[in-house]
């Protein structure tokens, strides 16, 4: 029988009144939200009777209009994060293509990217574990994203990046292609239990490489867990405290090992999805042009956005959104008439 919060006994278990207390926030937002509409909506309708009277409310009703779009879009977009793990936080690993310094900077670009998004929808984000490319950029970079939605929202990520600029670090000023690819896992809290055996996990500390202060580079403080039986491997090397290092490799490695089990999963279910979250340097899910002309476009939604520095600045929300609806209902934004040129 379910305990009432105001219980005193609810609280003798912790995991299972957090877990209820974070279901009733949830629930609690979705309430506040449908209210809002309900405000927008009446308030919309008000100021078109007004206008049909003849008071010159035109400006007001244009403003009121864009809101009531923009929470509807909101809306939807919680109403298609349905999938199983899609409430969970987000572990994201980015790597660079072939290419050196282009593709390490555009990796680093990325990672940005990401970072301000996180940022922008009031998420804690932490870069993990960060290999400095050779110059300039990011060699590979593991972020921790921790938020309701971050895993279903950044899933929208997993693939291929194409990036096609003029390049700064050729005096010719010429055209080139990078490319990197971007995964995400969802983060696994306390109530999922991912047994690791101790014998399953080799461990080894080293110095770490990059920024981070003397004490981090002088000492053996960087972590390397690698998982024998799948040869899956992750590290950390943010923290100056080997003790803070393992814990959050360790609970990378969690992550990647849910994450495989799933896929395995997936595997033996025979889901079409599948294909989709194969990472092929052949067939990037999303281009940036942003030279000789200004564009970013997703391959697999065909939605396209012009307005770059916004998107690299973080504003990925309509990108996002878009890729919700082809998950959920196979359809895009458009015809795919207009690709990209190579």
């Amino acid at each position: 029988m379910e305990k009432l919060i105001s219980d005193p006994e609810f609280w003798n278990n912790p995991e299972k009144s957090q877990e209820v207390m974070q279901k009733r926030k949830r629930l609690e937002e979705t309430l506040a939200e449908d209210a809002r509409i309900a405000g927008m909506s009446s308030d919309v309708a008000a100021l078109i009777e007004l206008q049909r009277e003849g008071e010159d409310v035109l400006g007001m009703l244009n403003g009121e209009m864009a809101s009531f779009r923009e929470a509807l879009a909101r809306l939807e977009t919680g109403m298609l994060l349905s999938g199983e793990h899609d409430h969970r936080s987000a572990i994201v690993n980015i790597h660079p293509g072939a290419g050196g310094t282009e593709s390490q900077d555009w990796a680093e670009m990325l990672m940005r990217m990401y970072l301000r998004w996180a940022e922008r929808k009031d998420f804690r984000a932490t870069v993990t574990d960060q290999q400095d490319g050779d110059g300039a950029g990011i060699k590979s970079a593991t972020i921790e994203i921790e938020g309701e939605n971050a895993y279903g929202l950044m899933a929208s990520e997993i693939g291929v990046h194409r990036l096609v600029r003029i390049s700064p670090f050729d005096a010719n000023a010429r055209r080139h292609t990078s490319f990197a690819s971007v995964y995400v896992y969802p983060m696994v809290d306390d109530e999922i239990k991912i047994e690791i055996k101790p014998e399953d996990v080799r461990t080894d500390v080293f110095r770490a490489s990059g920024a981070g202060g003397q004490h981090v580079n002088r000492t053996e403080s960087a972590v390397r867990m690698t998982h024998i039986p799948t040869g899956i491997v992750v590290q950390c090397q943010n923290e100056r405290s080997q003790h803070k290092n393992r814990a959050s490799a360790l609970k990378q490695l969690k992550a990647r090992l849910f994450e495989y089990e799933l896929e395995k999963r997936r595997a033996e279910e025979k889901k079409s999805e599948d294909s989709k979250l194969e990472i092929n340097f052949g067939s990037q899910i999303r281009s940036y042009v942003l030279a000789p002309y200004r564009m970013i476009k997703d391959h697999r939604t065909k939605f396209s956005v012009g307005d770059v520095d916004r998107v690299l600045d973080g504003d990925l929300n309509e990108f996002m959104h878009a890729w919700l609806v082809y998950r959920k209902t196979g359809k895009t934004a458009g015809d795919g008439k207009d690709e990209l040129p190579d």
